[in-house]
């Protein structure tokens, strides 16, 4: 057996070598959970264009119930300033000549979507009148789950809501 004191301390080109094999490692290891999280992210967003696609269909019948009678609809919108700079997404657009209906899509809504989709309202909304356009800007949330509190939160806040089973409250 070697005790501690006859052990011979690694030289700077063994401890140079162990540092670059670390080195390498941490390098893969952030390779690999970048890619993780790029696949993460393909999933995730297949996912919610599963859900868009599952509420779309029946988006124009529902709201007819309602009185709208939408003539236009688009995915994933883009509203852009003069700078070509994007002030919002909008997952779906409902337009007529009167009225845009504004529909936010997620797979579990919450109430930080009810936020931010307050916050895109209110974008869209200033944007609309610096461009002189009058028609009525409404929105609506639909959603696989949401969160009860989400739920109440988004009809207080005068959203639609549009359930999994494609019912409109």
């Amino acid at each position: 057996m070697v005790s501690m004191s006859e052990q011979k301390p690694p030289t700077l080109e063994e401890v140079w070598a162990l540092f670059r094999e670390t080195d390498r490692k941490f390098q893969e290891t952030d390779r690999q959970m970048k890619e993780t999280d790029r696949q993460l992210g393909k999933l995730g967003h297949r996912f919610g264009d599963l859900i868009e696609h599952l509420v779309a269909p029946n988006l124009l019948s529902k709201f007819e119930t309602f009185g709208y009678q939408f003539t236009r609809i688009s995915w994933n919108h883009q509203v852009k300033n003069a700078n070509k700079e994007r002030l919002a997404e909008i997952d779906l657009l409902l337009e007529n000549g009167e009225v845009v209906m504004v529909v936010e899509v997620k797979s579990l809504f919450t109430k930080a979507d009810v936020k931010d989709h307050l916050k895109r309202m209110y974008t869209l909304r200033r944007y609309a009148g610096e461009h002189q356009d009058k028609r009525h800007y409404a929105g609506a949330i639909a959603a696989a789950l949401f969160d009860q509190d989400a739920k109440e939160e988004a009809l207080k806040s005068g959203f639609y809501v549009i359930a999994q089973i494609g019912g409109i409250r």
